[in-house]
């Protein structure tokens, strides 16, 4: 079965990113056939600044690489060096009705948040079914919030094989029912957008002040804590510490006598340990440019392969040669 992920390069990742998305998408690796590609097309409708958009997509590939993605597990590769891919957007938008698109809801809140709607952000969900239906894809993991992508990608898949004989692989949606939501230090989810995030990347000085600047209750350390589980520490130390360690950090809180200085001190601790080899491999990275851009070109050339082979499908059925 193959699985296929997009990747946004939307800047610096954090552990929001890391667990709710990166890790599950990392370990899937071990399953067998997986396609990754950094959505650099997509990133159009929002940036365009070109040098903003080269920088951001090569420190997305440089982020995923150190995190773990394997490029002799998988194929990894840049969506802009696979040409195939906007050629099918036409042959799909062919065959899209208007009223789908305007049904998506991705369209809406972004032109409700004030984005300019332009034709890219409108036909985003054809060039995404491209992105899919391009490498005969079985499965696209997706959270709950991201189903109606993949409804749409299937509606214009059969649609097309209706119009033009069986032709693409019609996909299924795995939605990640345990996603993890990971809380940023105001209790929302942790968001760019809300200014609440924790890098996977960054100086350690700047880092720990963040995680010393949670901002607790104004109970003392002697007081015992019942509610121990709700704090905002012993959240994050879960994702970042040995279940043991965790629970039993949690435990000392709620029966009294651990500071809140002391806990975040050690949340620091192991946030920072837990993603020492990542931090490790992104400096080898840095140090090799070579090796990325190598990484890329294989793995485009490893996506066109198929991807030729399924557009000279497309072009056959839709009588264009």
């Amino acid at each position: 079965m193959r699985t296929l992920t997009g990747i946004t390069p939307s800047g610096t990742l954090h552990i929001g990113n890391y667990f709710g998305a990166m890790r599950p998408a990392i370990e899937a690796q071990a399953g067998g056939d997986c396609y990754y590609f950094i959505a650099d097309y997509h990133s159009m409708t929002t940036i365009t600044d070109a040098a903003e958009r080269r920088d951001m997509t090569r420190g997305i590939a440089v982020d995923w690489l150190a995190c773990g993605l394997d490029p002799e597990k998988s194929v990894f590769w840049r969506q802009s060096d696979v040409p195939e891919v906007c050629e099918l957007t036409w042959l799909l938008g062919s065959v899209t009705p208007m009223g789908l698109l305007e049904r998506a809801h991705s369209y809406k809140d972004k032109t409700a948040k004030g984005i300019s709607p332009n034709f890219g952000l409108f036909a985003y969900p054809v060039l995404m079914a491209a992105d899919i239906l391009l490498y005969d894809t079985n499965a696209v993991p997706v959270g709950q919030d991201q189903r109606q992508h993949l409804e749409m990608t299937r509606d214009i898949a059969i649609k097309f094989n209706q119009t033009y004989g069986q032709t693409f692989v019609v996909p299924e949606a795995v939605i990640r029912r345990e996603v993890a939501v990971v809380p940023g230090f105001d209790g929302q989810k942790m968001s760019k957008s809300y200014g609440n995030t924790l890098e996977i990347f960054g100086d350690e000085k700047a880092l720990r002040k963040k995680v010393m600047s949670i901002v607790m209750d104004s109970r003392t350390p002697a007081e015992p804590k019942p509610d121990a589980e709700r704090n905002l520490c012993i959240q994050l130390l879960k994702l970042v510490a040995p279940a043991d360690v965790a629970a039993d950090t949690e435990a000392r809180l709620r029966a009294g006598g651990l500071g809140y200085g002391d806990l975040k001190k050690a949340l620091f601790e192991r946030y920072w340990g837990y993603f020492a080899p990542a931090r490790a491999r992104r400096a080898e990275l840095l140090a090799d440019p070579g090796y990325v851009d190598r990484v890329l070109r294989e793995g485009a050339e490893r996506a066109r392969r198929v991807a030729r082979a399924v557009i000279a499908r497309a072009r056959r059925a839709a009588g264009l040669d």
